[in-house]
């Protein structure tokens, strides 16, 4: 390896470094300069520099690409769906703090909304919160054990990754 190399891959290793030491979100830019050698900055490239390529790091947000492969295989296959109400209480947070922790995607439905609540009524014969759907299959009530199980079975994840936000 040339000494330009070394350079090189030692600015790099800083620029990344640099990046994941702290929690404000850092560009790095990539790309071929004219004599063909790759350069790696924290500026823009050059107008003349050819397969050029951009990479924001940090920022403790965890982005699509970056969520486990088996957690974006089990949100195609089984989405959660956490339906709750207003006046549910400790039950519903329980819940909602347990998918987080778990750092599940999920969506929130309302059952205090008309449609919601006929929809509540036709998936489990009765209006009654909070209820956990993992793709077509709901659990009613809140259990740790129970939920746990089910996101399981489904291929969630069992914890968040470091910096990843939950809901």
């Amino acid at each position: 390896m040339g000494t330009t190399r070394i350079l090189q891959a030692t600015a790099c290793a800083a620029l990344l470094a640099c990046a994941f030491g702290s929690h404000a979100q850092q560009t790095v830019y990539k790309w071929v300069d004219k004599d063909g050698k790759v350069q790696f900055s924290d500026s823009p490239p050059p107008a003349d520099a050819t397969n050029a390529s951009q990479k924001t790091l940090g920022g403790g947000t965890v982005t699509e690409g970056q969520t486990p492969y088996a957690t974006q295989i089990a949100t195609q296959r089984y989405p959660v769906v956490l339906y709750m109400s207003d006046d549910c209480g400790e039950l519903c947070t329980q819940g909602r703090d347990y998918l987080g922790k778990r750092g599940v995607p999920f969506s929130e439905k309302n059952a205090k909304d008309r449609e919601v609540a006929d929809e509540l009524k036709g998936l489990i014969g009765a209006l009654q919160v909070p209820v956990l759907k993992v793709g077509s299959n709901p659990y009613k009530g809140y259990s740790e054990e129970l939920w746990a199980n089910a996101l399981d079975q489904a291929g969630y994840a069992r914890g968040r990754l470091p910096g990843q936000v939950g809901k």
